[in-house]
């Protein structure tokens, strides 16, 4: 079996979601969970506040790999440093416990998640309580974001359902297994210009 951790790092908001994936495409959410820090902190409060935090949850779930989502430009420069900031210490966390980290682009997680890349969020929120069978969205949204990373990475990752850390091969199922969007997603890379 193996378990992946996804994060959506925020400097106010990270989303941390655990999911295993026992065999195939069939998934189980273990936890889910947003940490926050308060805006008036100070930033290096703050970036200890959520190292310790996601410390924390690395020891207490042990995953095989962690997802987390690829900082990506906008033109709140403040935001991308406070996002860059976070995800340097959640890489190193990682990297100190031996995890291997996979980086996703939000397009890359909608489309695994939904089948189409420019899928808008309530569809990714209502995608992730489905195919880990839940009862309602996760909120906020970043917690739902967090568990569509992990669901991406289980479905298109490096760790096998046997739970190998760092072995370079997927975990994607044969086709006959696989869901609307994990053959929408094989198909649209198929069709992918090299």
């Amino acid at each position: 079996m193996a378990r992946i951790l996804g994060v959506d790092p925020g400097i106010t908001r990270l989303g941390v979601g655990v999911v295993d994936n026992p065999r195939g495409s069939t998934l189980a959410m273990v936890a889910v969970d947003v940490l926050r820090t308060p805006p008036e902190w100070d930033i290096t409060e703050r970036l200890l506040h959520l190292q310790r935090g996601v410390a924390d949850l690395l020891d207490l779930h042990q995953p095989d790999v962690l997802a987390l989502e690829r900082v990506f430009a906008q033109h709140n420069v403040r935001t991308v440093m406070g996002t860059a900031q976070v995800s340097g210490i959640v890489i190193a966390l990682a990297a100190a416990r031996g995890i291997p980290v996979s980086h996703r682009t939000p397009s890359e997680v909608k489309a695994a998640v939904t089948g189409y890349g420019g899928a808008k969020k309530a569809q990714v929120q209502t995608m992730v309580k489905n195919i880990l069978g839940l009862e309602a969205v996760p909120k906020p949204a970043d917690a739902a974001d967090a568990l569509a990373l992990a669901i991406t990475e289980a479905w298109r990752g490096r760790v096998p359902a046997g739970g190998k850390r760092g072995v370079n091969a997927g975990s994607v199922p044969a086709a006959s297994a696989q869901t609307p969007a994990q053959r929408a997603w094989r198909e649209a890379l198929g069709k992918r210009p090299t």
